[in-house]
């Protein structure tokens, strides 16, 4: 039986480091430089309370309350002009800031114009749902709550979408292991067989990605190709194909520009 780590607890150690990548913000500009964007910013002041404001790889950031995220949707949506809900989701600030970064990118066809409202709710805080004003927001705010267990009240079905409805941990946590917990590791045994089972069975290689080009059994060979079943040394020769070249393997039909055709009749 191959030798078990134990893993206890692994949820509750690990903890923020510098490999944690922040990436340099780009430059910013004041909202009053284009003209679409400062009367959107004045009609979101004149009824809601606008912590900050910037214009950002040409869309306009726009931070506000939480409690006041649908509303401002409502408002986009019905006299704004920003018909579409195109993303949604959160950032993980807990260790920096104890709490979360939610975003809406909204897209008005009209104006040709995006806006992100931005809010910042703590750990544990709900999100008020806009499902009934955007149908996106259905599955996305059941991804936000599986993968950073953040929840939208009001949403019609506030259950995981992604992962299994049992599942313990948010997996795009910054604090969630790469490799998963001890839950993540066991989860088929126990679902399947049962907690006890775990010593007979051995601990689990959940990497599916994994590529081994001794495994003759897998497409991990390309180029060093051996009948099924062939004892691996690791000095196999090379067998690479000519994929594309005369006298190769034509898997790849390759591009010839005299003989290809310009079509300009739409009806043809």
């Amino acid at each position: 039986m191959r030798a078990y780590t134990p893993k206890d607890d692994v949820q509750a150690k690990p903890y923020y480091t510098d490999r944690f990548y922040k990436s340099p913000q780009v430059a910013k500009s004041a909202p009053e430089s284009d003209e679409v964007f400062a009367k959107d910013l004045e009609a979101i002041k004149s009824k809601f309370e606008v912590l900050d404001a910037f214009i950002q790889v040409e869309q306009m950031v726009v931070y506000i309350n939480a409690k006041d995220n649908y509303g401002v949707l409502e408002l986009m949506r019905d006299e704004l002009e920003y018909t579409q809900l195109s993303e949604m989701s959160a950032i993980d600030w807990l260790a920096d800031r104890g709490g979360f970064e939610v975003f809406y990118q909204m897209l008005s066809m009209n104006k040709r114009k995006r806006i992100r409202i931005k809010l910042f709710i703590e750990k544990g805080q709900a999100v008020n749902s806009v499902e009934k004003l955007f149908r996106s927001a259905d599955w996305s705010e059941r991804e936000m709550f599986d993968m950073f267990g953040i929840e939208a009240n009001g949403h019609p079905f506030m259950k995981r979408i992604l992962m299994p409805y049992d599942w313990q941990g948010h997996p795009l946590l910054k604090t969630y292991p790469l490799q998963g917990d001890e839950f993540a590791a066991w989860y088929e045994v126990d679902k399947i067989y049962g907690k006890e089972a775990r010593e007979e069975i051995g601990p689990e290689i959940r990497d599916t990605s994994r590529v081994d080009r001794y495994d003759s059994q897998r497409f991990a060979r390309l180029g060093h190709e051996v009948p099924k079943g062939t004892e691996i040394t690791g000095n196999e020769p090379a067998n690479e194909q000519a994929y594309q070249e005369d006298g190769g393997v034509f898997l790849i039909k390759k591009f010839d520009k005299e003989s290809s055709v310009v079509i300009d009749d739409p009806q043809r």
